[in-house]
């Protein structure tokens, strides 16, 4: 029998210790067992990419000078890719409009939201796309009203996110009222439009490095499938870092069942059985 795709090569106990630790202390990202076959695939097909054949070797290049890092940087990508789409949890995009509501109707503005663990835009858009509609039911201006900036550690995801053109498959979840009012259609994919784009700003951050991000007083902060991956005392750390970076009567929406245990003595949650979010105290 022929094979038609080239197998990866065996990911040694040690090779993939080293990977392991590497990649927590750089990212924060945990790789259990079961995420080895994942890992292994990763560095192959990049491996094969630069001529690499052994995952040591490849290692080791990783890890000295100028080339390593920036061997390192396009690596990220690969091992951060995270398939996702627009309006993807309904039920925490809800307690989201509902809180947005109470914020124009308090006469808050502009209003500042965060998109953490963007990857390639669909929640930051969502998220811009969402605030819009709100201020225009409020009789606001949206284009004056508000900014959101999406934040992510891979540099392929932002400039994805830039350019914001998505194939059909990310759009599905969209209202059809939506999808015709923030997309301009050309043959199989969809462009979001420059009024939208123009509220959204994507920054590159590595969520280990969180006290360097100069965002603060945050209106919103909406940090969903990404704490997931982190050991439970990260998460803890991430989460109450983010919960102080909240204005007061601010909104933190995380991924229901990433921190069931946290607690902040400024925060109260919101009532839900369906979304985990938490309200700063004013």
């Amino acid at each position: 029998m022929v094979r038609l795709v080239k197998q990866a090569p065996a990911l040694s106990d040690v090779a993939f210790a080293k990977w392991q630790d590497i990649i927590e202390d750089r990212l924060g990202l945990q790789l259990p067992e079961q995420r080895r076959s994942f890992l292994k695939t990763c560095l192959a097909m990049r491996m094969r990419e630069i001529g690499f054949s052994d995952y040591l070797t490849y290692f080791n290049y990783v890890r000295s000078g100028d080339a390593g890092l920036i061997e390192w940087n396009c690596l990220i990508d690969r091992l951060t890719v995270q398939e996702t789409r627009f309006f993807r949890d309904p039920e925490a995009f809800a307690l989201v409009r509902d809180h947005l509501q109470r914020c124009c109707d308090a006469g808050r503005g502009p209003l500042s939201l965060w998109s953490v663990g963007c990857s390639s835009g669909e929640e930051t858009y969502s998220l811009a796309m969402l605030t819009a509609e709100v201020l225009e039911q409020t009789d606001r201006r949206p284009r004056l009203r508000f900014g959101v900036t999406g934040t992510d550690v891979s540099r392929n995801a932002l400039d994805q996110a830039r350019a914001g053109v998505y194939g059909r498959r990310r759009v599905e979840l969209v209202d059809e009222r939506l999808e015709q009012r923030y997309f301009e259609q050309s043959e199989d994919h969809y462009q979001v439009v420059q009024a939208v784009r123009d509220r959204v700003c994507f920054v590159r951050l590595n969520l280990l490095e969180l006290a360097r991000s100069p965002l603060r007083n945050l209106d919103l902060i909406y940090c969903q499938n990404v704490l997931i991956y982190f050991r439970k005392w990260r998460r803890k750390d991430i989460v109450t870092e983010l919960a102080d970076r909240l204005a007061p009567g601010g909104m933190l929406v995380l991924g229901l069942g990433e921190m069931g245990d946290w607690s902040h003595p400024a925060l109260t949650r919101v009532p839900s059985e369906r979304a985990l979010a938490y309200l700063k105290r004013k």
